[in-house]
């Protein structure tokens, strides 16, 4: 028993040098010591007038029509997540709909989560997500490049991305770092063509019917975290989404 003990007490104080490890890897780069200094006083200031605490999860919502990107914090003991503020896409690629080939400057759609960290961007900070997914691979079929390198990123241009801005990426990626951080391993990104109420739904799927499948299961998963402020269960199954 005592040996047993031992071993979870080391690794639980492996997992949390680990964690806390990330942040000062991080903040060894220039930009991410630079946004620290520049923003972390206010960001956090907020973020604990909020009631959020030193760690929390973070979600990130996106829509690509309103041109909104949420970020969703929730504390150690909320069992909710509350949104904590809203940044402006500073410029849009592409049309409704999904990602499809290499080249077609689409953003994507569907539920993703941040698998980079870049420090060293072309565009001052970046997030990547894991585009493509399963979902994506069996939209685009064989022998056709789905692309690739998709971030929320800084600078004011895109070919598929999300743009933010330099000074509105230092907040969002330092949250992001906070967020890892405190050991939150996926830190869900979820891009909507618009806010999927009913009547967006039916508006949009005039202008693009051939969309309306897909858009149905992504609203599934939107209407699920509108209701329960919580991430769903979100499975990837041959090729399509299912949200329980």
């Amino acid at each position: 028993m005592k040996l047993t003990c031992l071993t979870i007490l080391l690794s639980i104080s492996i997992m949390v040098k680990a964690q806390n490890n990330f942040k000062a890897s991080q903040i060894t780069f220039e930009r991410v010591q630079k946004a620290y200094v520049e923003k972390w006083d206010t960001m956090s200031g907020f973020i604990k007038a909020a009631g959020f605490g030193q760690d929390f999860s973070m979600l990130i919502n996106a829509y690509k029509s309103e041109g909104k990107l949420e970020i969703w914090l929730k504390g150690k003991t909320d069992k909710k997540y509350s949104l904590f503020r809203t940044y402006d896409f500073c410029a849009h690629s592409g049309t409704l709909g999904p990602k499809v080939m290499e080249g077609d400057k689409q953003t994507p759609e569907g539920f993703y989560y941040i698998n980079a960290f870049n420090p060293m961007s072309s565009f001052h900070l970046s997030l990547g997500i894991n585009y493509p997914n399963s979902v994506d691979l069996e939209r685009t079929g064989k022998d056709i490049k789905p692309g690739n390198d998709i971030y929320i990123h800084g600078n004011c241009v895109t070919v598929g991305c999300i743009p933010l801005t330099d000074e509105k990426i230092k907040e969002v990626y330092i949250m992001a770092v906070e967020a890892r951080n405190a050991g939150q391993e996926r830190i869900a990104v979820n891009i909507y063509p618009f806010k999927m109420t009913s009547e967006n739904l039916a508006k949009y799927a005039a202008q693009y019917p051939a969309q309306l499948s897909f858009w149905k299961t992504l609203q599934k998963g939107y209407v699920a975290f509108e209701t329960n402020r919580n991430i769903p269960d979100i499975k990837e199954v041959k090729g399509r989404y299912v949200i329980k």
